[in-house]
């Protein structure tokens, strides 16, 4: 007998099927080759200081730094039954081997090494690796079946990541808890997510608005506005001081002649944007439908696992491997049928095989999982819940436009001077529209602008003066946050170091969304409705946090360093 343990019921279930596993018992399915059964999420985790040593049952200074050699597990008791169902399965004497049937990532390894190691199980182990759950996925995953040792290092990856969350939050929490008689929770990545927030909210509250004026000139066909030459900073150079300087321009230019001094147009090209990855679906999934990162996590685990209509989302790649161009052909010919006419409009080559570039296939960038793609099986539309969707639409319209030519446009930059003033005026002509034809029509007209050569008169008609101000950098959101995260070794100062933290940041892809919730349930932080979007504001716990902690707890340089080694260590 073989024991496949899956990560979750509903997962197990699925590869059940497909095994044709039919016998139903206490929390497993049998057939005549396999038996299936399956965690619910963790169910071992690290033990707690006391369970290691009565005398931490008191958090005490003293006994401060708490560093064990080894930190045990432990079964968690809400799940203890379940444990029980694998452990029994695993050490049967007719259980010939175990297959890790875990989701395909660090923390899926770690959830299964737990329960193995916890169980004294011996049998050897073979690691199943899928990127999606359609039942042809599964078929695949089973017939390129790998040893569990090639993952050895995942799993290091996983444990160390594990432990060092346990010696940063069990001590710092107790060692500030303890200070400052408040119960305070400290995380390695919480915290610094959490200083970002704090940073942001004490930019905006110590931000002094300046004022300043703008002018601009009704040329009758066209506008444009008056802007200084000689400050080469464009976004300021139109700034115009006081009021009573921008009246005196208006003045001096109302009902005069000029003429068209300058007429530049340059051609631009706008690319498809890239496949997403599960950050990027996150940020825009928050800027075009308002979801939390959590809640784009959660529809988008489920269009994975119970509608079967996507690739695994948890990933950090946008790419996909060069041989998937045959199933990616599949892919997009088993849209659902309204998505079928963009499909028919790519550029397919004279063979009807796909136009392909680097910027969706390379082996190169991807990770442990390729870009979140459609399965080559028909999403069912009508039964999909209005939000899964709408999310739906979002992974099949950017795999569609990704391979549709780049959005081509004329940019047109015009200068006109009048009685020694400048005047800039700039418009767009749509050339080609390319991979735009995939999305709605956005209601906004082409800014076109007349056709003017150098030379030509220019009469101001009437002009505009506006008072303005400086603005304040805008709160954070889920979508801001998270590209924060993404890239926080940004932020730091050693160069070397900035370079290492490419593709490291605060936490991983699977855990952000995680961090979020965490730290507005703590009560450190607030979502906040403002307009049309939902801010994330620190509350005053939040912020005293952050006032009192040592530089090297909120500072992303730990956590980065500390992810990018981790990463090493999977490599």
């Amino acid at each position: 007998m073989i024991v496949v343990v899956a990560e979750k019921p509903s997962v197990g279930r699925d590869i059940a099927r497909v095994l044709q596993c039919r016998d139903r018992g206490d929390g497993f399915l049998k057939g005549d080759q396999y038996t299936v059964t399956w965690a619910v999420g963790h169910l071992v985790t690290l033990c707690e200081p006391d369970e290691l040593d009565e005398k931490y049952k008191k958090w005490r200074m003293e006994d401060l730094p708490i560093l064990p050699t080894n930190i045990p597990t432990k079964v968690i008791s809400k799940t203890r039954s379940q444990y029980s169902v694998i452990k029994n399965l695993i050490n049967a004497p007719e259980t010939e081997k175990v297959i890790c049937a875990t989701d395909a990532g660090r923390e899926g390894e770690l959830i299964f090494r737990y329960i193995y190691h916890q169980a004294k199980c011996k049998k050897p182990v073979d690691r199943l690796w899928i990127s999606s759950m359609t039942d042809e996925a599964i078929r695949d995953g089973f017939a390129n079946i790998k040893s569990g040792t090639e993952y050895d290092a995942l799993y290091a990856s996983a444990k160390c990541r594990s432990e060092a969350d346990w010696l940063v939050g069990m001590n710092a929490s107790r060692a500030f808890t303890l200070r400052f008689q408040v119960l305070l929770s400290i995380g390695r990545v919480q915290t610094p997510t959490l200083a970002i927030l704090v940073k942001r909210y004490h930019e905006i509250k110590d931000f002094k608005p300046e004022e300043y004026h703008t002018l601009t000139a009704d040329f009758g066909t066209y506008t444009g506005q008056w802007f200084d030459p000689a400050i080469e900073n464009d976004k300021k150079n139109n700034r115009i001081p006081n009021a009573e300087t921008a009246q005196k321009i208006a003045k001096e230019v109302k009902g005069k002649t000029g003429q068209v001094i300058s007429v530049e147009t340059e051609q631009k090209k706008e690319l498809a944007p890239q496949l997403y990855d599960l950050t990027s679906l996150q940020r825009e999934a928050n800027k075009k439908l308002g979801f939390t990162a959590d809640k784009t996590l959660k529809i988008a685990q489920e269009l994975y696992e119970k509608w079967k209509a996507i690739t695994y989302p948890r990933t950090d790649s946008r790419y996909l491997p060069m041989d998937m161009i045959g199933r990616a052909k599949l892919t997009l010919q088993k849209l659902p049928q309204s998505y079928q006419q963009h499909v028919q409009n790519i550029p397919w080559k004279e063979d009807g095989k796909l136009p392909f570039s680097k910027r969706i296939f390379d082996n190169a960038k991807v990770s442990d999982h390729h870009a979140i793609i459609p399965t080559p099986q028909t999403a069912p539309m009508d039964k999909l819940p209005p939000d899964a969707q709408k999310l739906f639409d979002m992974i099949a319209r950017r795999t569609v436009a990704a391979f549709y030519p780049a959005h081509e446009y004329n940019q047109t930059k015009i200068v006109s001077k009048v009685e020694n003033h400048s005047f800039r005026s700039t418009g767009h002509t749509v050339l080609i529209n390319g991979w735009k034809d995939v999305y709605p029509k956005e209601e906004k007209d082409e800014d076109q602008l007349p056709k003017l050569s150098k030379g030509d008169p220019c009469t101001v008609q009437k002009t505009t003066v506006k008072k303005e101000s400086t603005k304040p950098p805008a709160p954070h959101t889920d979508a801001s946050l998270l590209a924060a995260m993404e890239h926080a070794g940004k932020e730091l100062d050693d160069e070397e170091l900035r370079e290492q933290m490419k593709g490291s940041g605060l936490g991983t892809p699977a855990t952000r969304a995680g961090i979020l919730e965490k730290l507005v349930s703590s009560g450190f932080v607030e979502r906040r409705k403002q307009k049309k979007t939902v801010n994330l504001i620190p509350t005053s716990l939040g912020t005293a946090i952050i006032t009192v902690l040592p530089e090297q707890l909120q500072s992303p340089q730990l956590t980065a360093e500390w992810e990018h080694r981790l990463k090493q260590i999977e490599r």
